[in-house]
């Protein structure tokens, strides 16, 4: 059977009486399997021609384009406790409505007149700052009287040292007169005692030239004693254009420093004012912080805080909104060796989470239930999971996303590269190759900005 032996049997067996031998008469493979097979072999050929677009498949979110259309979560700027609910989960609410009212629990806020009382020491204050710009006025004006009043005390004082000076010049010649006199009459004097020594006058007469000469003597001291006094007077005049430099100085610095002290205290009543109104300002931020509103127009979609009656703290949240009308985006996160494929304005197909699809990831035309999107932003660093977040927008130019998508759901996305052969994509997917990319004449579509609808 084997055909080892050149002695056959086959001639003296009667092959037909045993099933064995018939069996291994038929043949192991039907020639419509091997035309099948033929078939299939040059379908798989000719399917290796078959045009493949390159992409690059990535998870992400739904989540949207502008950061403010994103659900906001409401806070407490100040703590408190819950006094009344105006709102409900589910609840659509305008900017601006109540959705919550709480009271104090501050000792320091607790007055119910603590505006008025604020607004009463604003006053004072005010009235104060008026007292104290009116005195540094009145110092100011007294600064100025006392350096017109210097100013004329000092005039006066020159000019009666200029009289004082005449009077000296005019005690010089009449004690130069009066010494010419005394001269005169020492001389008649002499004569006459010659002559009464020789009997030619009378003793009455030389009396007479005696007293007329003891006059001139006094004459001559009297007017040395005056010009000697006026002199001192001079000296004394001269010493007092110091003295009232001095003095007026000393009152004009006693006057400036207390219009500086006035000064002083009215700057600082005026911070006192300013920080007055500053508390009084933040006593009614806080007032009017007891009815916490809306933010946005949206949806209340969690309540964060229950009951009436429980404390907050400032900065607790209190509920979450979703905003009325926004526009969806999908952030999808690449791997690093994909990013340098990527570029703004390029091409994306998405599928949605729980939105039935069909998806061919090569031949994106023959997909259905995937939407079209373009790359709008690209991070420049990466994120916490190893990855690069890339963020796509809805195409203008294809069927609008659904309605039913909603923000936070999940998201595959297939970014779109070039066009190639199946045959070339199994052979770069054998050898670890990454795909290949390049701008030809689509570039410069690449390159123009996406316009995004505009939000209402």
């Amino acid at each position: 059977m084997l055909n080892i032996s050149k002695n056959r049997i086959n001639e003296k067996v009667q092959v037909e009486q045993f099933k064995a031998f018939q069996l291994l008469a038929q043949k192991s493979v039907s020639s419509v399997l091997i035309k099948l097979a033929i078939f299939l072999g040059i379908l798989a050929l000719a399917a290796m021609f078959l045009p493949w677009t390159q992409n690059i498949r990535a998870k992400g979110y739904v989540t949207t384009v502008r950061p403010d259309d994103r659900p906001q979560t409401v806070q407490a700027l100040i703590g408190g406790r819950i006094e009344k609910w105006y709102v409900r989960e589910g609840q659509l609410v305008s900017q601006g409505d109540t959705i919550m009212q709480i009271s104090e629990i501050k000792e320091a806020y607790l007055d119910p007149d603590l505006l008025e009382r604020t607004g009463g020491q604003i006053n004072a204050k005010k009235e104060s700052l008026t007292a104290y710009g009116t005195k540094a006025k009145n110092l100011q004006d007294q600064y100025s009287a006392l350096k017109n009043s210097r100013e004329i005390k000092y005039e006066q004082n020159l000019i009666k040292i200029a009289q004082t000076r005449l009077k000296i010049q005019s005690d010089s010649m009449d004690l130069m007169a009066a010494r010419v006199k005394l001269e005169i009459a020492e001389k008649q004097l002499n004569r006459m005692q010659e002559l009464f020594k020789e009997g030619l006058k009378s003793l009455t007469d030389l009396e007479t030239k005696r007293l007329s000469n003891q006059e001139a003597v006094a004459k001559v001291i009297s007017l040395e004693n005056k010009m000697a006094a006026h002199r001192n007077e001079l000296m004394n005049l001269q010493a007092n254009q110091v003295a009232i430099q001095n003095e007026y100085a000393e009152k004009m610095a006693k006057s400036e420093s207390d219009r500086m002290s006035a000064i002083s205290d009215q700057f600082d009543t005026e911070a006192t004012i300013n920080k007055l109104q500053s508390q009084l300002n933040a006593y009614t931020v806080r007032q009017n912080n007891y009815f916490i509103t809306s933010p946005i127009d949206g949806y209340v979609t969690q309540a964060m805080q229950s009951g009436i009656g429980e404390m907050i703290k400032n900065g607790d949240k209190i509920v979450s909104i979703m905003p009325k009308t926004y526009e969806l985006a999908v952030e999808m996160y690449v791997n690093p060796v994909d990013v340098p494929l990527l570029d703004l304005g390029q091409k994306v197909r998405v599928q949605f989470d729980g939105w039935p699809a069909i998806v061919f990831s090569g031949w994106p035309n023959n997909s259905y239930g995937t939407f079209g999107g373009v790359v709008f932003a690209i991070d420049n660093f990466i994120s916490d999971n190893g990855k690069y977040r890339v963020l796509v927008s809805a195409d203008p130019n294809e069927t609008p996303w659904p309605n039913e998508v909603r923000v936070g759901g999940g998201a595959n996305t297939i970014t779109l590269l070039k066009n190639v052969t199946i045959g070339y994509e199994i052979w770069r997917k054998l050898n670890g190759f990454p795909p290949d990319y390049y701008k030809g004449k689509s570039e410069d579509a690449f390159k123009t900005k996406v316009p995004l609808k505009k939000i209402k």
